[in-house]
């Protein structure tokens, strides 16, 4: 679409909008002003209802932030791949916020899950210093001298790096 049709839109709805505002009453101003913050905020709560535990979980994340230290600070694109190796541990079972200290699956890491917690692709062959590559990425961010929090999550990227290794070997 051109962006001058654009701009004249614009233009001829604030100028729709200013002449309304000029010809009104104040009183019926202010109680346009009261109805759209109540509309506005039964939309808000009916978003945070229906997408709470999307909406939820970046607050978490911003108080996780400051036991991650990092000399340069966390991009956007190193936050991502932290919540997605979060996630993948927390969909295999491996990770619970609430279980900290507990192993929830005993069981060995298969070789699909390891390639994932390393951000690897399983079709792909890689050598081993490819994989030594991403797994110092990884350990950057997570090391348990960085944040003592994060030892568990730290035992679970060593033992995908020992799989992936063990099985290239």
């Amino acid at each position: 679409m051109n962006i001058f049709i654009i701009t004249l839109i614009i233009f001829v709805t604030i100028y729709i909008f200013l002449n309304w505002f000029s010809r009104t009453s104040s009183k019926k101003i202010s109680k346009g002003i009261r109805s759209s913050i109540i509309v506005i905020s039964i939309i808000l709560a009916l978003i945070m209802a229906f997408a709470g535990r999307y909406i939820f979980s970046v607050p978490f994340l911003m108080m996780i932030l400051p036991l991650i230290k990092t000399k340069a600070g966390l991009s956007i694109l190193q936050l991502v791949r932290i919540w997605g190796l979060l996630r993948v541990l927390k969909n295999y079972g491996r990770f619970n916020f609430n279980n900290l200290g507990k192993n929830l699956n005993t069981q060995n890491i298969s070789l699909e899950e390891a390639y994932r917690i390393l951000n690897l692709d399983p079709k792909k062959k890689y050598n081993k210093d490819q994989i030594l590559t991403s797994y110092k990425k990884i350990m950057k961010k997570i090391h348990p001298d960085v944040s003592p929090e994060l030892t568990r999550l730290a035992s679970i990227v060593n033992e995908a790096k020992d799989v992936i290794i063990k099985d290239i070997s």
